[in-house]
């Protein structure tokens, strides 16, 4: 095999996200994908401040000196989590920036689309067989609105309506991203499960709603909508509509197998008569299709009885 000198050396030239899906090759490759030196070099083209050095001699000392001192006394991988943990503490820092100043009119972030960019959040649907076998569906067309975003899922093979019992709907951010680049979908990721769906007799244990010539469309609950083609039966595309309340936390907050809890909210009663209920709210409707806008409006000053808050 080739010595781990070479191998290093090699590793050297990679990227952060290249290191880390190295590393996951065998254990040999794990361990010298955590050499410190080549994580503090990346670390340090990152986030250490640079110095403007006059003369070579002091700027040669400097660097020997830096260097022994990073390295010395420290665990193997030490400067990888080092790195990990500051990026992902930086794009948090981002994105809470960004959702920060809120719509007058709908009390959600105004900037919603920016805080996912900055995120690198996408979504993706992994379909289930009956046997076991996983079919992910990544490519997908985004339409954001001011409450919400579309995200439409198609493919020109989608595996047997038949054959499948589940639907999951994924979050989906890469562990490392790169503000000066756009994130790609060959590093690693984490998924935050949103929802499931069961796909077992569609037809009959869904809602239809709506059909052309073509394609008969299902809804299942919460915010999923099935095409299907008429003749055979099968799947055509898959619709979400995800409303941006707690959308980035839903998204992001989860695990592969259990999603992320909201916290409880209560509605605040009348202070002068609780048996009044709710008064002076305003109510920010918004209804669309994955492209056209048919009403978009803010009810203000209303209320409800005790009885109707749920």
């Amino acid at each position: 095999s080739m010595p781990s000198e070479v191998l290093i050396k090699i590793f050297s030239y990679l990227d952060a996200a290249s290191l880390l899906c190295v590393g996951c090759v065998n254990k040999h490759f794990y361990h010298l994908a955590n050499d410190n030196g080549i994580w503090l070099k990346i670390y340090s083209s990152c986030f250490q401040p640079r110095r403007t050095i006059w003369t070579m001699k002091s700027e040669q000392t400097e660097t020997v000196s830096l260097g022994c001192a990073a390295l010395h006394n420290r665990q193997p991988g030490y400067w990888k989590k080092e790195y990990i943990f500051k990026q992902i503490a930086a794009v948090k820092n981002n994105v809470k920036r960004l959702v920060k100043p809120l719509d007058p009119y709908t009390g959600l972030p105004c900037k919603n689309k920016e805080a996912i960019k900055a995120y690198g959040l996408s979504w993706i649907i992994v379909l289930k067989d009956k046997s076991g076998k996983e079919y992910v569906m990544e490519k997908a067309n985004l339409s954001f609105k001011d409450t919400s975003v579309t995200i439409h899922w198609y493919s020109a093979s989608w595996p047997c309506l038949d054959t499948l019992s589940t639907l999951k709907l994924f979050g989906v951010t890469p562990l490392l991203l790169d503000q000066s680049k756009a994130s790609s979908k060959n590093g690693p990721r984490r998924r935050s499960l949103i929802a499931e769906y069961h796909l077992a007799n569609l037809t009959e244990s869904s809602v239809a709603f709506g059909a052309d010539k073509l394609v008969e469309l299902f809804s299942l609950n919460p915010g999923l909508l099935v095409g299907l083609w008429k003749e055979k039966n099968e799947i055509a595309f898959v619709t979400a509509s995800l409303h941006y309340h707690q959308l980035i936390e839903r998204s992001t907050l989860g695990s592969p197998t259990v999603q992320y809890t909201l916290p409880p909210n209560k509605p605040i009663l009348d202070d002068v008569d609780p048996e009044y209920g709710l008064h002076n709210y305003d109510l920010h409707l918004d209804m669309h299709s994955g492209s056209c806008t048919f009403l978009c409006g803010t009810f203000k000053n209303l209320f409800c009885r005790k009885g109707r808050v749920d």
